[in-house]
């Protein structure tokens, strides 16, 4: 399917290296961070952004379900992936690619604000705030778009499209 360029790789690049600096300076010199990432679309962005943090970085993953065998979301959030590590006392950032609805982020924000981390803040690659339905905290945000299906960096159309090092919209009726 064809896709229009959304954000250039090099902006991608140019923006992430600046969250990183931001994530760092507010997390302390060397202070270790802990991040989260949300499976499977935020795994490219994730990688990107610990390279982008000086200092003591560490990672693990969580998958999240909302959709069950549908199409659309069920409004009930579930984790399918939990993490392999545990996260009292730790300054975690949880890594999403896309927030939307906030639905999905607002779940987990909750689960893992159970299990006592020091700090918990949130970096998301893409914001649609004309989306959102709960208000969720977003303490960095990468780039706020409009409505669009996007993919690439990370995101996918029927698991297509990750492998795009820029961030695209399928093009209508394709």
């Amino acid at each position: 399917m064809p896709v229009d360029l959304l954000i250039s790789p090099e902006a991608l690049a140019a923006r992430v290296t600046e969250l990183g600096a931001e994530i760092r300076v507010d997390a302390g010199a060397d202070t270790p961070v802990h991040l989260v990432g949300v499976l499977k679309g935020a795994f490219v962005f994730m990688a990107d952004l610990m390279r982008a943090i000086d200092g003591p970085v560490s990672c693990d993953f969580v998958a999240m379900s909302s959709y069950g065998a549908g199409t659309t979301s069920s409004g009930t959030v579930k984790i399918v992936k939990d993490l392999d590590h545990p996260l009292a006392g730790r300054d975690v950032v949880i890594v999403e690619d896309i927030v939307d609805t906030g639905l999905t982020l607002e779940a987990l924000r909750s689960t893992l604000q159970g299990r006592g981390p020091r700090s918990l803040r949130t970096v998301c690659l893409l914001d649609k705030p004309s989306r959102r339905r709960v208000d969720v905290a977003l303490d960095y945000v990468g780039f706020s778009i409009d409505d669009l299906f996007v993919v690439g960096y990370g995101l996918d159309c029927n698991q297509m499209h990750r492998n795009l090092p820029y961030v695209g919209v399928l093009k209508e009726g394709d």
